[in-house]
């Protein structure tokens, strides 16, 4: 009982930040009776216009959760367009008593689908609402803040399903990389994640290389050595084995050539 005296009030309180019921009404009668056209659109502009006290009231009552007001003001608008739009007066309800829910509706919306960081199922965003609700509940029957069990048998579920709500919850907000993560404040978040690894490209062949290597014989492996190891030009092992510069340049050709052969042959 005393819930629904608590909404009465609240709908009570909402249409009294509602249009001239006069000027209101008239306008959605006129609007419904014209035909299609230039001044059905005019009516209907004036219409929304005439109600858009009731939409910003509806949108503070949800400012304060972390939305900008105007972004909720704009919400709420969209609601009172579509309540504008689909009303019927021969139904006989009175439009704030149709808008009122409608409104309502988008804007909470709003909150189910805009405002988390990563998108999540609509079962775990209506879980981490009825967490929260029965948190703040708890808290002040209890006396203490609530355990898990506490939770999950306050609504009914299992522990595991409340544990899933609370790890959902997280993805409501995000955290910036830029996050200060030490004590002074020279390690940010970002600074902890890692980067690609190119090294890890090149393990597997760093393996199969040795075996590759003993498959050439002496003087190959030692020119192979001299070149990529030592830096050395050809010319250079040209004079400390004592062969040609062209010589050294087919020997290590034709090293290198077994090389890719055998490698490709392991991998």
């Amino acid at each position: 009982m005393a819930t629904i005296e608590v909404q009465a009030t609240e709908v009570h309180s909402d249409r009294a930040h509602a249009a001239p019921e006069a000027t209101a009404t008239e306008l959605l009668d006129a609007m419904a009776g014209a035909p299609a056209g230039r001044d059905r659109s005019r009516l209907r502009d004036r219409a929304i216009e005439a109600w858009l006290p009731l939409a910003r009231h509806l949108a503070h009552r949800y400012s304060g959760r972390g939305e900008p007001t105007d972004d909720l003001v704009q919400t709420a608008t969209v609601g009172l367009i579509k309540a504008v739009d689909k009303f019927d007066p021969e139904r006989g309800v009175d439009f704030a008593g149709y808008a009122i829910p409608t409104i309502i509706g988008e804007i909470k919306r709003h909150f189910r689908d805009r405002t988390w960081s990563v998108r999540v199922p609509r079962r775990l965003q209506e879980l981490r609402l009825a967490i929260t609700e029965a948190n703040s509940t708890l808290t002040h029957s209890l006396g203490r803040s609530p355990t898990v069990p506490d939770i999950a048998a306050h609504l009914g579920i299992s522990e595991e399903d409340v544990l899933e709500g609370l790890e959902g919850a997280r993805a409501y907000n995000a955290t910036s990389l830029s996050t200060p993560i030490s004590a002074d404040g020279t390690t940010e978040l970002g600074d902890t994640l890692g980067g690609e690894d190119h090294e890890y490209e090149l393990a597997e062949t760093r393996v199969a290389l040795g075996p590759a290597l003993a498959t050439l014989d002496e003087r190959e492996q030692r020119i192979l050595t001299l070149r990529f190891y030592g830096n050395l030009t050809q010319s250079q092992i040209a004079d400390q084995i004592g062969i040609s510069q062209m010589h050294v340049s087919r020997l290590l050709t034709k090293a290198l050539g077994k090389l890719r052969t055998q490698l490709a042959n392991d991998l």
